[in-house]
Order: C-alpha cells, then sequence, then structure tokens
C-alpha cells in the first residue's frame, strides 16, 4: 500500500464516506495527491446531510463480524474527531424498547448481540427503572445504551474538508463525474470541472456508486436502490416527552428499525422514519421524480424479491406515509 504515495488519488464522491476515505489516506501517505470529486456546490449534499445525525455504537450487527467491528471502533475514532475538530456532539445514551411482552425475548438477545461486540455500560431496566430516564416512555422493559449518541454531520463534513485541505489534498465542487476512461497504469476522470488523472480511483459516490462502477467499465451485480426515509418534527410544547434517543425493539423478519425519537444536536426532536420507495435516487419530497431512477428500480429484479419478500411490510410503510394518524399510533408504542 505504500504506492499511494507520490500518485495521483482521485475520490469520485464528497459524502461523508468519500471525505473520510481522503482524511485517512491522506494520514497514512502523506505523500500521496489527493483530490475529492464533489457533482454537487456543496460536499455532503445527499445521504450525509439527510439522516438523523446518531452515532451508532453496533448494537445490532453479529458479533465478529466487518460491520460489528467498524461500527464499536467507528464510533470512538468519530468522537475524538468531534472532540479534536471541536464538532458538535453528545453521547446522550438511548433507550430500546420492549413495547410488550413477546419483544422481551428478542431485546435479550440484543443486549448479549451488544455485550459480545464489546459494547460497554450496557444495563437491562424493568418498566419503573425506564421512568426514572425517560418518564413518558411506554413498554415493559428498556436497553440502556450509553455509548450512542448525536452529533452534526455536516459540521464533521466541513472539518473534514479542512484536514484535506490542509494536508495537502483538494475537495473539487460543482465537478459532476461524466466519462471515466482507462490509461497506461491509471485513468481519467473527465467531469464537467474538466478532466483528472488518477493512478488510483475510489468510488465513494454513495447514491450513485452503481453507475459510477458501470462508467469504469465494471459491472455491478447489485444497484442502488432508493428508499425515502420521512420524518416528523415534535412541537416545541412536546419536546419534553423525550430526553434521549427511544428506540423500538426490532423485528429480525424486517429489513428496517422502525420508527424512534431522536434529539437533533442543534435542538428539537425528530420521529421516524418511515420507509418508502423513492421515485428518485436524491427525491427528499414525495413529488420528486427521475424517470431514469424509477425505472431503473422497478426493472430490477432484487426490488421485485424485496416486494415478494416484505408484501404486508411494504404495505403497511406506504399506508403510514400517507397517514399522520397512523405514523402517530406507531409512535405511540414508545412514548403513549
Amino acid at each position: 500500500m505504500g504506492s499511494f504515495n507520490s500518485r495521483n488519488v482521485v475520490i469520485v464522491g464528497g459524502g461523508i464516506v468519500g471525505l473520510a476515505a481522503g482524511y485517512r489516506l491522506l494520514q497514512r501517505f502523506p505523500g500521496a495527491r489527493l483530490t475529492v470529486l464533489e457533482k454537487e456546490a456543496g460536499v455532503g449534499q445527499h445521504q450525509t446531510g439527510h439522516n438523523s445525525g446518531v452515532l451508532h455504537c453496533g448494537l445490532y450487527y453479529k458479533p465478529g463480524s466487518v460491520r460489528a467491528r467498524l461500527a464499536v471502533a467507528g464510533i470512538r475514532e468519530m468522537v475524538a474527531f468531534c472532540q479534536e475538530n471541536a464538532v458538535p456532539h453528545e453521547i446522550c445514551g438511548k433507550l430500546v424498547v420492549a413495547a410488550d411482552a413477546g419483544e422481551v425475548p428478542r431485546l435479550r438477545e440484543l443486549e448479549e448481540r451488544g455485550a459480545a461486540n464489546g459494547l460497554e455500560g450496557l444495563q437491562w431496566l424493568e418498566r419503573e427503572q425506564m421512568r426514572e430516564i425517560e418518564p413518558h416512555v411506554g413498554g415493559v422493559a428498556a436497553l440502556r445504551v450509553p455509548q450512542e449518541g448525536i452529533v452534526d454531520y455536516a459540521a464533521v463534513c466541513a472539518a473534514l474538508v479542512r484536514q484535506i485541505e490542509a494536508k495537502g489534498g483538494r475537495v473539487a465542487t460543482g465537478a459532476k463525474v461524466l466519462r471515466i476512461a482507462p490509461r497506461a497504469g491509471g485513468w481519467v476522470a473527465e467531469t464537467v470541472a474538466g478532466a483528472f488523472d488518477a493512478d488510483f480511483l475510489i468510488n465513494c459516490a454513495g447514491l450513485q456508486s452503481d453507475r459510477v462502477a458501470a462508467l469504469a467499465g465494471e459491472r455491478p451485480e447489485v444497484r442502488i436502490l432508493p428508499f425515502r426515509g420521512e420524518y416528523y418534527k415534535i412541537r416545541e410544547d412536546r419536546q419534553h416527552l423525550v430526553r434521549h434517543l427511544i428506540y423500538p425493539t426490532p423485528d429480525p423478519r424486517f429489513p428496517f428499525l422502525g420508527v424512534h425519537f431522536t434529539r437533533m444536536i442543534r435542538g428539537g426532536v425528530e420521529a421516524g422514519p418511515n420507509a418508502v420507495l423513492a421515485m428518485a435516487r436524491e427525491g427528499y419530497r414525495k413529488s420528486d421524480f427521475n424517470a431514469r431512477d424509477l425505472f431503473d428500480a422497478l426493472s430490477y429484479s432484487g426490488l421485485r424479491r424485496f416486494l415478494r419478500k416484505y408484501p404486508s411490510m411494504c404495505w403497511y410503510e406506504l399506508r403510514r406515509s400517507f397517514s399522520r394518524g397512523l405514523f402517530c399510533l406507531s409512535l405511540q408504542r414508545l412514548v403513549p
């Protein structure tokens, strides 16, 4: 890997993954000539800037898996980075709630999984203990996860840009990649902002990563399917109902965690997300539509397999997308 030194490295994608990859690469190989290409006018404009801002610590993942190891190590590194770069963050902890007795065995399994992953300070709470921490919470039992937190991911991205530039790297915005062509020993990325030579090309294009791979001549076996997470904000006069993060006990039969409550780093409480198929990869409103994106999704056999496997869940998520009352009923399982 020492060959990165004195070489041109181009990273496609200026979200948190691309920026973090560039930051780490320059730490390890300070002689690299690094450029991060971002198609938007600023970094972190898509998934990075449209999530709930939670710092997850690896509670849910299979012990020993790559995801578990990266999550446990990653939150420690992220907290250290935020401290060093004055990025707003808070390790506020969360409660994972068993809404009824039928969910208690799954919550116990989650406790065992978290302990196996090396999470510290996990605490089983009975009903009265839960309410000492969250007076308005419902349910019959909860698992307290003290290492979970919240962060301003936009500020994280800004700090990563500063670090990359301080180490001699470059972040080029407004540089949408149009073509990628091989050349002797490397690549040329042609963008709307000009051509960039690369000895190494790293694809961190997020929602467009399959298409960027195709531009480089790859034939991805998987395809991006855009699901939109829908949130409500709790009215200011009711925000006292939620002190921490409050999550449901996940059902392993389904791929989503379920709606939950998230305190935001700049104030307020979010409730959600619902999860529905979006009609555009970068569509954040119900009315957003992109014909190519929708055709890609509907023509992909993976989507059809998903719909066949989870028909009731998909129908419920769609109904809840158009019903604030149904959305509220889901939330009331956690905070009546």
